[in-house]
């Protein structure tokens, strides 16, 4: 697997990156297989440097705010209004209200909103197959429905933290990941409030008590001084870390 960060600002863009956006790809049957967790606010503009936006097989949505999902509505136009006609439907997971959120995000009815270009699918308890990827969906613990994603393809996995406190989900997650992508929009120190973010300490706890192989922390707001909140990290993980950077290609 590869993972290319396509936008990793929390909560907002910022100067430097758009919101949460990662591009996941994989090989299967001679052709390129590509998902994408998330697609927040200023992703798709951004997700064009990159790849062909309308080559996407199939989006996962971690939860319903903003910064996660906002980015869909572009792309229900681009899709719907492509000058070469109108691209295949493809699938969009999320939870359960994800097509009628979307479509008041736009001012659609809610019949058909954007079900013509998006077969909307909300999570179960099993595992989706698409293409060469296999993907587990777990609650975790956010102020809206919220999930933290499990990818697995050619033997190696991939864990993405979503938005979430500290929680069983997060952990179940991130055990034993190859890759852990987690969010730290948090500082250690500050009243932050409970079930909510994770600060770069509980992090790089999860990770160390998860047995993850590697930490790449994403998600700080723009107000926080990235190099303290890997600071923060260190002192609880003791494998690899790393700050996730716009453009920046991870081999999983």
């Amino acid at each position: 697997m590869r993972v290319t960060v396509i936008g990793c600002s929390g909560s907002y863009p910022g100067p430097e990156s758009s919101a949460s956006c990662y591009l996941v790809e994989a090989e299967l049957q001679g052709r390129t297989w590509r998902i994408l967790l998330d697609l927040g606010s200023g992703a798709l503009g951004s997700l064009q440097r990159h790849v062909d936006a309308g080559s996407i097989d199939g989006v996962f949505l971690s939860h319903l705010h903003a910064d996660h999902c906002l980015d869909l509505c572009g792309y229900y136009v681009m899709r719907k209004y492509h000058p070469d006609g109108a691209l295949p439907r493809i699938p969009v997971w999320g939870p359960a209200d994800t097509a009628g959120r979307m479509a008041r995000a736009y001012d659609l009815e809610e019949q058909p909103g954007m079900n013509e270009e998006f077969d909307f699918i909300p999570y179960g308890t099993t595992a989706i197959e698409i293409g060469p990827f296999t993907v587990t969906a777990r609650r975790v613990v956010h102020p809206v429905t919220a999930y933290g994603l499990r990818i697995e393809a050619d033997g190696r996995a991939l864990a993405y933290s979503g938005d979430t406190g500290l929680c069983h989900g997060l952990d179940d997650t991130a055990r034993e990941a190859d890759l852990f992508l987690c969010e730290a929009s948090f500082m250690e120190g500050a009243p932050n409030p409970p079930d909510l973010h994770l600060t770069g300490a509980e992090a790089g706890l999860t990770a160390q008590r998860a047995g993850s192989r590697k930490l790449v922390l994403t998600h700080i707001p723009p107000w926080h001084e990235p190099a303290q909140v890997l600071a923060e990290a260190e002192g609880e993980y003791d494998g690899p870390i790393e700050l996730a950077v716009p453009g920046q290609v991870h081999e999983v």
